[in-house]
């Protein structure tokens, strides 16, 4: 299992929005991508669509993405994936949204 720490990171968008997010893997380097550009991105409760919106991203947004587990399967414009990513503790996207450069996992599984 991967040991966490707490370390506060902020996500800015294009706008200057900032998100600031929690538990972070204690030997992951923090890296940044880009949310799909024309989109504002919803981001849930879990990993799925059945949970609430908690929030939603700006075009032009860039995310840390601090693990990621499976959940509904979702199509965008990076294609079909069931990859949820984990951009703030119990704050989720999903990765068909997110240009990680990857069909597949880029970061550890998140401990549910």
């Amino acid at each position: 299992m991967t040991s966490l720490r707490r370390r506060s990171v902020l996500l800015a968008g294009a706008t200057g929005a900032f998100i600031t997010v929690g538990a972070v893997p204690a030997e992951a380097e923090v890296r940044y991508y880009d949310v799909a550009p024309g989109y504002r991105l919803n981001v849930r409760s879990g990993p799925g669509t059945s949970y609430s919106i908690v929030d939603v991203l700006p075009e032009g947004t860039r995310v840390a993405i601090l693990c990621q587990t499976p959940g509904t399967t979702v199509t965008g414009p990076y294609g079909t994936s069931n990859i949820w990513d984990c951009v703030a503790n119990g704050k989720y996207v999903s990765d068909a949204y997110i240009n990680t450069g990857s069909d597949g996992y880029i970061r550890p599984r998140c401990a549910l």
